[in-house]
């Protein structure tokens, strides 16, 4: 069994990952956004760590910053 706040530290880690790799593509959130067709508040929230984003989100959210979606789960727990 997994506790809560091992899945709230995983969902900050992932949306802080996002960001990183966001910001290395000199990509604003408004563009991600765009790009992804999803709402910019959306972004940010999971960047934020606010939500726990559904793994269909994240597969637009790799592609659209032109990475392979293991790439956005790349970070140290």
């Amino acid at each position: 069994m997994v506790r809560k706040n091992t899945n709230t530290e995983f969902v900050i880690l992932f949306g802080e990952n996002l960001r990183k790799i966001r910001k290395s593509k000199k990509m604003s959130m408004e563009q991600l956004a765009h790009q992804s067709n999803t709402e910019y508040s959306q972004i940010s929230r999971i960047e934020k760590g606010q939500i726990n984003t559904s793994i269909s989100t994240a597969k637009i959210l790799a592609d659209s910053l032109g990475i392979e979606v293991y790439e956005l789960f790349r970070f140290e727990d």
